[in-house]
């Protein structure tokens, strides 16, 4: 079809690139110095371009040319956009987050009862979606404590036996109690509490729930 369409003089063309900056269809591009017009099809005609060009290197021409096609300029800025998203998430942060991890093992069925980290500790027990449900975990929950983790759904086991066995051989200060608020949490906080109440021992503690959305739930 026969349409008016912009021109590029690449012998004024200085290769600025403001011209390839102010098309918002992406139509323009910037090749060995010099702006181009590479696609067609991108090209409204309506010259946004122009004014910008300080050597007066663009100008409207009619000739042959494929029609707009604005559904390929949308695709093409969503996939843009797609790829910016995606090279800003691998940028580093400026802020970073420092593990408050303070022994390893940290699951409940890998721990040894009488390993020496459990003197005087305090205690965080938490379930396994913890960690992905609430983002700060570390600084808010294991931050000074001695993190223990498990899901007894997942290891269709009963972990009181185990801690029972951790609070009765260390002098453990307090139990900080982490889960989400789903019915299968219920079998990790029954398990703490029947080890507290087994191990014949007055230690402080306390239950801290969390909401599917990452929340505390007061």
């Amino acid at each position: 079809m026969i349409r008016k369409i912009i021109h590029i003089d690449e012998e004024k063309c200085n290769g600025c690139g403001l011209c390839a900056t102010a098309c918002h269809e992406g139509a323009i591009e910037m090749i060995n110095g010099k702006a181009k017009l590479v696609r067609e099809n991108f090209c409204d005609g309506l010259g946004d371009c122009l004014p910008n060009c300080p050597t007066g290197a663009i100008s409207f021409e009619e000739r042959e040319a494929p029609a707009y096609d604005e559904m390929a300029v949308k695709m093409a800025k969503a996939k843009k956009e797609d790829n910016k998203n995606a090279q800003e998430m691998l940028k580093p942060h400026s802020t970073k987050i420092t593990s408050q991890l303070a022994q390893w093992p940290c699951q409940i069925k890998l721990i040894s009862t009488q390993a020496p980290y459990f003197d005087k500790a305090k205690l965080l027990i938490a379930a396994d979606c913890t960690a992905y449900a609430y983002a700060n975990i570390h600084d808010d929950f294991m931050k000074g404590r001695i993190t223990l983790i498990g899901c007894p759904k997942l290891d269709a086991i009963d972990y009181s036996e185990k801690l029972t066995e951790v609070l009765k051989s260390n002098d453990i200060s307090d139990v900080l109690m982490l889960r989400m608020q789903v019915p299968c949490c219920g079998g990790l906080q029954r398990a703490v509490e029947n080890a507290i109440n087994n191990s014949g021992k007055s230690i402080s503690y306390k239950v801290v729930t969390i909401s599917r959305e990452g929340n505390i739930v007061e």
